[in-house]
């Protein structure tokens, strides 16, 4: 039985040893003072200093946006799994839907015609378009922020660093040909040693062009990174208003069931007054549940918009407007006009 052996080259293997103990004995002389040290210029040293320092951040702001998007662990550790393997990341529910789909099931078995049944249901709708709203903004922010950010790290960054480690290796090769130079004694190994150190000289500085042109460019990734960081906040500008907006509807709806025990939106009484467009103070007062008789378009930014048979609470004016009150849609407020509301408490 024939056995093939690997082919080791022993030659190979030994200059590469000896290299590496060289290489091992000259750091180790530089930690100690006891040889010279090609020191870069200043600028050099700032650009290094700053792409480092950037580095370190995005990577920190990359963690923890995605645990603020993501909060489990676990999933955020599946989805790094499923990125690295190029494959679709699962679909999962977010845990406002799981909510909602369990208030929708309960409403279902307690009864759609009871007061507590129907409202669990309503609630549990607005939780689902509140999940589904979540689930778009980490998607939408993921695109526009923390994947472009993951990208500089992956592509430039890595770029950065590999050519600041040949780099280093041009610079020990550059003090180790400095070292034979002053260590020459014949003048053909003065020559030959001399030769090489213009050779490594060359090398070095044009590896320090090419290091220096891709630490200059941090610039212009930090204002790519800026652009990216304004579409995160119009994301999240956008994201919020959906929630307010989905939140101040089913307030609105909850409020117009009526039933022996009426929903009153949170901060609705005892507010402080404000002022409408005239000057005069708005609310005040205890307020009262009325009925919109027909839908009203607002006619400016000071009155509310009005659909009909949905109930409102109103307050009188301070001072009294013979022709407006002071009306509340959840957390909207404005002015609304007494001709289109019939009062429902007296």
């Amino acid at each position: 039985m024939n056995v093939k052996m690997p082919d080791f080259n022993v030659k190979k293997l030994v200059k590469e040893a000896g290299s590496t103990l060289s290489r091992v004995v000259q750091l180790t002389e530089e930690k100690l003072g006891t040889s010279e040290k090609t020191e870069l210029d200043s600028h050099f040293e700032n650009l290094s200093e700053r792409a480092e320092c950037t580095k370190l951040w995005t990577e920190k702001l990359v963690r923890n946006t995605e645990a603020v998007l993501i909060p489990n662990p676990g999933n955020r550790v599946e989805d790094f799994i499923f990125e690295k393997i190029e494959k679709k990341k699962p679909n999962r529910l977010s845990n406002l839907e799981y909510l909602g789909l369990d208030m929708i099931e309960a409403g279902g078995e307690f009864g759609q015609d009871g007061a507590y049944g129907s409202t669990l249901i309503k609630v549990g709708q607005a939780e689902q378009k509140l999940g589904q709203c979540e689930r778009d903004f980490i998607g939408s922010a993921g695109m526009c922020y923390t994947q472009p950010l993951k990208k500089f790290l992956e592509g430039e960054m890595k770029t950065i660093i590999k050519e600041k480690g040949i780099l280093e290796t041009k610079r020990l090769d550059l003090d180790a040909c400095k070292n034979r130079v002053r260590k020459a004694r014949s003048m053909l190994g003065q020559q030959t040693a001399e030769r090489d150190l213009r050779i490594a000289q060359s090398e070095f500085d044009r590896q320090g062009e090419i290091t220096k042109l891709l630490l200059e460019g941090i610039s212009t990734s930090q204002s790519s990174h800026l652009r990216h960081l304004h579409s995160f906040v119009e994301v999240q500008v956008r994201y919020f208003n959906q929630c307010v907006e989905i939140m101040n509807g089913l307030q609105r709806e909850l409020a117009s069931l009526g039933g022996p025990n009426p929903y009153v939106p949170v901060g609705l009484p005892d507010e402080k007054a404000n002022s409408d467009a005239n000057g005069s103070e708005v609310g005040g007062g205890n307020m009262r549940r009325a009925r919109v008789l027909c839908s009203y378009d607002a006619s400016g930014s000071t009155e509310l918009n009005l659909t009909a048979n949905e109930v409102i609470f109103v307050s009188e004016c301070n001072p009294p407007n013979p022709d407006y009150m002071h009306g509340k849609q959840g957390l909207l407020k404005g002015l609304v006009p007494r001709a289109f509301l019939e009062m429902l408490d007296d």
